[in-house]
């Protein structure tokens, strides 16, 4: 590998691997180099699929720790199953403290792990070996996002005020596998697997650009979680068929919201978040708000400026051509051109190649990452608990949730 072009391998060869591969077309000075997955084929797959599209020749690699210690190898991107997070990552540092291999850098795809002791154990594991972290939270780098509190911020609030109220939700029908259904190898459920997004996106709407997160800082979380859908008999029949997983016996949740009050510079400030995996819609929808006192702006994914039309007599096979989380074929259908740079993919990963290369300083850490998961965690004390927690709670760096356990009852 040359010395300005960053080589990278990943760690997992499904949904989200591929997301990245297909944003990895807009990334200068790097190369997808190598895949591992516990599934040989998949591996091989992927690796496939990346050069199919010319982004580097990948190769499949029979072990993490071979990926590591080929010089080709200089960052690795960590994508695999959150059940999989402490394992990845020990074999990784292992490889390097035993000298096999030396790395510029790993990123982590969210959330950073199941819970605050895993989060903070694999953090002080990369740390260990000097290793750079970066924190993957694509919604920050979508384009909407980024112009939107980029504008506000220099012309609303640097003449009238700090915004005082931000929201995001991110919603969908459901996963694509069934390990995010399974709340004792997933960490929870939704809340867990998509509030990662939307409690750091209402966190960094509300942060002054070039001040550091820390600077808004929560003091109170309420937290909710329902399970709304999939608990219903006839989906429990439906989900245990196609996913493997008895919601009769040992639900998720389906639904979560949380409120989050911050101390700011400026005063306080309100987060209000919410994720579902029982929304009925066209696919996928991210949305976003930011308010101040004498302005606003407003985010929906949904509504991207492209729609089709399909009549009835338009049948094919059901496909995620048009949007991620697709529901249906016929109708009225919008359509998110380009949905990896759309969500941010592009963005965050063209950022992270700049900061192993060290051109840039990282916009997020895995210290980032575990504060999120704190954030998770304290939202799912105060649901349990059923009231308002100062932030942050007791016990947390210990918590586990109910729906982790395997013993929630909606």
């Amino acid at each position: 590998m040359s010395a300005s072009r960053l080589g990278v391998g990943f760690i997992g060869s499904g949904f989200n691997a591929r997301f990245h591969m297909l944003g990895w077309r807009g990334v200068r000075d790097a190369d997808v180099l190598g895949v591992w997955s516990p599934n040989a084929k998949n591996a091989a797959s992927a690796a496939a699929l990346a050069r199919s599209l010319d982004i580097g020749q990948a190769k499949a690699y029979t072990s993490i720790t071979a990926m590591v210690a080929d010089p080709a190898i200089d960052a690795i991107w960590l994508t695999g199953p959150n059940q999989a997070r402490i394992e990845n990552v020990e074999e990784i540092v292992h490889a390097i403290r035993e000298g096999k291999g030396t790395l510029k850098g790993i990123a982590c795809e969210k959330p950073l792990a199941r819970n605050v002791s895993e989060a903070a154990y694999i953090t002080k594991l990369v740390k260990s070996v000097g290793l750079a972290h970066g924190y993957l939270e694509n919604q920050l780098w979508a384009p909407h996002v980024e112009a939107g509190k980029t504008l506000l911020w220099a012309r609303g609030a640097a003449t009238t005020g700090r915004p005082y109220l931000a929201r995001a939700a991110e919603e969908h029908s459901g996963p694509h596998m069934p390990w995010f259904w399974n709340g004792r190898l997933q960490g929870g459920g939704v809340l867990n697997d998509m509030m990662c997004h939307s409690a750091l996106v209402v966190r960094y709407l509300l942060c002054k650009p070039g001040e550091p997160l820390s600077t808004v800082k929560p003091v109170k979380v309420t937290g909710h979680i329902a399970s709304l859908k999939w608990s219903r008999p006839h989906y429990t029949k439906q989900l245990k068929k196609s996913m493997g997983v008895d919601y009769a016996k040992t639900p998720s949740e389906d639904f979560a919201s949380v409120m989050i009050e911050f101390d700011t510079p400026g005063g306080r400030a309100i987060g209000e978040a919410s994720t579902s995996w029982s929304f009925v819609g066209a696919g996928l929808r991210l949305s976003a708000e930011l308010l101040g006192p004498e302005y606003s702006m407003k985010w929906n994914s949904l509504d991207s400026g492209l729609q089709l039309f399909f009549s009835r007599e338009v049948t094919g096979r059901a496909g995620e051509d048009l949007v991620e989380k697709q529901n249906a074929e016929q109708g009225v259908m919008p359509v998110v051109p380009e949905e990896y740079n759309a969500y941010g993919y592009t963005g965050e990963d063209r950022h992270f190649v700049r900061v192993f290369q060290g051109k840039e300083k990282p916009l997020l850490t895995w210290d980032d990452g575990v504060d999120v998961v704190k954030m998770l965690m304290a939202a799912y004390q105060s649901a349990e608990q059923e009231k308002t927690l100062a932030f942050p709670p007791r016990g947390l760096g210990t918590f586990v949730p109910a729906v982790a356990k395997g013993t929630w009852k909606p």
